[in-house]
């Protein structure tokens, strides 16, 4: 199994966070985990309402060290 990637957008404000977590979702092959470090406080909101709309999963999030941290996977093909 691929180790996850992180993407870091600490200081992006929303959109910006979803944005280029999309784009990197698109670059990673199915069942592959991204990793994205955040510190807009709407990026909770937007990241479920992204999850819900796009069908990748979000697996955990939360805040660390004065951020916040989001795990999702790249949903299936198809």
């Amino acid at each position: 199994m691929e180790e996850p990637v992180t993407l870091d957008v600490r200081g992006l404000h929303c959109p910006l966070p979803v944005l280029k977590a999309n784009k990197a979702l698109r670059g990673m092959k199915p069942g592959g985990e991204l990793v994205v470090l955040a510190t807009d406080p709407a990026a909770v909101k937007d990241f479920h309402a992204f999850a819900g709309e796009t069908g990748h999963e979000l697996l955990a999030w939360g805040e660390e060290e004065g951020h916040l941290r989001f795990v999702l996977r790249r949903k299936a093909e198809g």
